[in-house]
């Protein structure tokens, strides 16, 4: 019996000292996002029989996401890359802890190739990298070494475009190469091929890193070896003139027309473009003024009153932090505008209707259209209800009494 029990309490304590010992569950979350380790090829390296894939290796596995990537630019990861000077879709493929690309139309020889990986990888537990990694190299084309420098604008708001577009189109070749703007719309674009350029800065609305008809986008030349491209400051281009869209009476002398299209910041009109006609004989009504809001109110507003200096003045507030230099979001030019203030001599007539004509009105694209549209004047609401009628009733006791000349004289005797 004890050499039994022996016998078991042996093969129990080998049994023990076999087994693989592992960690206890539930162990602190993974909250780093994959790191990017390593690229084929590296950067700046010239290989002119290349023919394999541009590879971003991670130390661990990465999420394929959900929607595949089939040469569409619909993928999660095919909207991560951008290639460039091609203009397709390029191949992007999942390979657990790799991410390969290729152009879908082969690499061609001679080239200088740019592939950026954009912020958005994630792991299997959805940790996002934030990074951006580029792999430059070429075909058998000199090495690259130029930057372009440069800022773009949303002109609409007077305000920088964060993530837009750029494109640097090299000329005579028209071979585009393409990279995004960070969240100031500040971009270092680099290394190019030596050449001149013509850059576009875009407001990538689809997010498709391409610029699209109805996009809103600016262009600069730039010579040969410049490097300072400036401030690009993009607006949807329309070829067709603008139209009006409404006009409604401002106040007794003033009128607002809103237009389809924002307008030619620089456009002034003289005497005789524009004109206002009161229907239905079509009378002609002098006009004073068409001008942008902040110009009219500058001139035809009443200043403010002086402050009032016997007040007591506030405690000064405490200094917030200083801004980096060069840092600045102090835009150069005003933003656009789809609106004008119309200004005539004589006040409006209530329920009246005027026609507004105006010669060839610049759109921001200086595409020119002639106006011609209504503008309704409404008649003043009465005031119905009991308050209206007591302070019609204080107005009529507190009306002055008629002139002698408007009271009936006695019978001449």
């Amino acid at each position: 019996m004890n050499v039994q029990r022996l016998t078991g309490a042996a093969i129990a304590l080998g049994i023990i000292a076999c087994a693989k010992i592992e960690p206890p569950p539930g162990g602190p979350p993974d909250l780093l996002p994959p790191g990017l380790v390593a690229t084929i090829p590296e950067s700046m390296a010239v290989l002119p029989d290349f023919s394999g894939d541009v590879e971003f290796i991670f130390n661990e596995t990465v999420s394929e996401g959900g929607s595949p990537n089939m040469g569409l630019g619909t993928g999660d990861l095919e909207k991560l890359i951008i290639l460039s000077p091609s203009e397709r879709v390029p191949s992007v493929r999942w390979k657990r802890s790799r991410v390969t690309v290729r152009p879908a139309e082969g690499w061609r020889p001679n080239t200088v190739y740019r592939i950026q990986l954009l912020p958005g990888v994630m792991d299997i537990r959805r940790n996002r990298n934030d990074s951006t990694r580029v792999v430059t190299f070429t075909t058998g084309a000199p090495i690259p070494s130029l930057h372009l420098t440069g800022q773009v604008w949303d002109w609409t708001t007077a305000r920088p475009a964060p993530r837009a577009l750029v494109v640097a189109v090299l000329l005579p070749d028209s071979l585009r190469y393409r990279t995004m703007a960070d969240s100031a719309g500040k971009f270092d674009f680099g290394p190019l091929p030596s050449g001149d350029y013509l850059v576009y800065g875009a407001l990538d609305q689809n997010r498709n890193a391409r610029l699209d008809r109805r996009e809103a986008w600016d262009s600069l030349p730039v010579p040969r070896d410049s490097t300072a491209v400036g401030e690009l400051w993009a607006f949807v281009h329309d070829s067709v003139g603008p139209r009006l869209s409404t006009a409604a009476t401002s106040d007794s002398l003033s009128a607002t027309l809103t237009f389809t299209q924002p307008l030619d910041p620089d456009q002034r009109f003289g005497p005789g473009t524009v004109r206002v006609l009161l229907l239905p004989d079509s009378a002609a009504v002098e006009v004073v003024s068409l001008l942008p809001k902040t110009v009219h109110d500058s001139i035809y507003k009443p200043p403010p009153p002086p402050p009032d200096t016997t007040a007591p003045k506030p405690a000064p507030l405490p200094a917030g932090p200083t801004r980096p230099a060069g840092d600045t979001i102090r835009p150069s030019r005003a933003p656009l505008f789809t609106s004008l203030l119309l200004r005539v001599a004589q006040p409006w007539k209530p329920g009246s209707t005027y026609v507004v004509e105006i010669d060839s009105l610049r759109n921001a694209n200086r595409a020119a259209a002639s106006i011609r549209g209504p503008l309704e004047v409404p008649v003043p609401k009465v005031d119905t209800t009991a308050a209206g009628a007591d302070s019609l009733k204080a107005a009529q006791d507190t009306a002055p009494a008629a002139p002698d000349s408007l009271q009936p004289k006695p019978p001449a005797r």
